[in-house]
């Protein structure tokens, strides 16, 4: 078994979204690569929606799903950016919104509607879906067909829908909803979790018939001018490796 590590990430944690703050820094331009890397994946049947997760918390997955959103917006795209951790939301304050009317908000009719739950961001191009109210369900509400049904809708109407979910090994949101979207990221912070535990988020991811990716490492110290690496995670019988090119 195989993850390529579509991309590997060096930020600072005072710029969180350091692609529209600083476009020239070295992870602004790593986000790139893992925009272009996504887009060659969809050559022969187009990327339409991408999930952005991770195997535990706190490893950087949010930050990534919004700057990825950002650099797709950057390339002319038209963007949708949905916060469907509806257990931790982030990506309100990482682009200083409120939280309402958000997704559960326009899942379960209220707020206006849908409509209403797609705000303006200060990126061109760059539409946000907010959590909206905490739920008691939230992997039932993101396998539910309406769920599904918005999910079509808005890649109808936008070229790129990416959504942020919980780690993959503490609930069971991430993997209720992978299977409804185009493919699967798996975010990974450096020094921060077991390989086998990436091992174990890509099994389950699998197990729904997910179409995972990659993977992303997060947090890698910069060397040299670069600042960002390829790395390509392997399980064989002799337990993981991690190769750098």
């Amino acid at each position: 078994m195989n993850m390529p590590l579509r991309s590997t990430i060096t930020r600072s944690p005072q710029q969180a979204l350091i692609t529209h703050r600083d476009p020239m820094a070295a992870a602004s331009e790593a986000f790139r690569v893992l925009r272009t890397n996504l887009q060659f994946m969809g050559l022969d049947k187009p990327l339409k929606s991408v999930l952005i997760t991770s195997a535990t918390p706190g490893e950087g997955k949010s930050t990534v799903a919004a700057n990825l959103a950002v650099a797709f917006a950057q390339n002319g795209a038209n963007v949708c950016l949905i916060d469907a951790d509806l257990r931790r939301p982030t990506l309100h304050k990482i682009f200083g919104m409120d939280s309402y009317p958000g997704l559960t908000t326009a899942l379960l009719g209220g707020g206006g509607g849908s409509e209403n739950a797609i705000m303006k961001t200060d990126v061109p191009g760059l539409k946000l879906i907010t959590s909206g109210p905490i739920p008691p369900n939230p992997a039932e509400l993101l396998g539910s067909a309406k769920m599904e049904k918005f999910l079509r809708e808005l890649e109808e109407r936008f070229d790129m829908v990416i959504v942020d979910t919980p780690p993959v090994l503490a609930v069971t949101d991430a993997a209720v909803l992978a299977p409804k979207v185009g493919g699967v990221v798996v975010v990974t912070r450096a020094g921060n979790v077991a390989r086998q535990q990436v091992v174990r988020a890509k099994q389950a991811l699998e197990a729904v018939k997910a179409n995972v990716l990659g993977a992303v490492l997060d947090g890698v110290e910069a060397e040299g001018r670069e600042g960002y690496y390829y790395y390509y995670y392997y399980s064989s019988g002799d337990g993981d490796r991690t190769n750098k090119r």
